[in-house]
């Protein structure tokens, strides 16, 4: 089969900055909300967060820069750990012995895949497709 290609269908997370980043993601699926991290991701590649095609239309993001500090947040507060995790709802962070912890909103427009690009702070692009 020359010439045949696959369609792949994933949720990716592209960092164009210049440090090193560690991502967490929050989503919504059957079970209800789960959050999961820490991928680690070097300056100027990409990694895929999530196989396969997406089943929600939100996705939740928070990045923390490893080199410079810093992080990319927002207002939807969910569950994380220092350590790699996976930890199912949202609720009751501090009290189950998590961090509550700023995600940003990512809308993937009921794509069957998506890629987030994080850029440097003063870089156009910012947090998009």
């Amino acid at each position: 089969m020359l010439g045949a290609s696959v369609a792949r269908a994933d949720l990716k997370l592209c960092n164009a900055t210049s440090s090193r980043i560690g991502v967490a993601i929050g989503y919504q699926d059957p079970k209800g909300w789960a959050t999961e991290g820490w991928w680690n991701i070097a300056s100027q590649t990409c990694e895929t967060l999530l196989k396969g095609k997406l089943g929600s239309r939100f996705y939740y993001v928070h990045a923390v820069d490893y080199d410079r500090g810093g992080e990319w947040g927002g207002t939807n507060m969910m569950c994380t750990a220092d350590k790699v995790f996976t930890i199912r709802g949202v609720e009751d962070c501090m009290r189950r012995g998590f961090k509550r912890t700023g995600f940003f909103e990512v809308d993937t427009q009921n794509s069957n895949d998506w890629t987030i690009r994080l850029t440097d702070p003063g870089d156009s692009g910012g947090k998009g497709r």
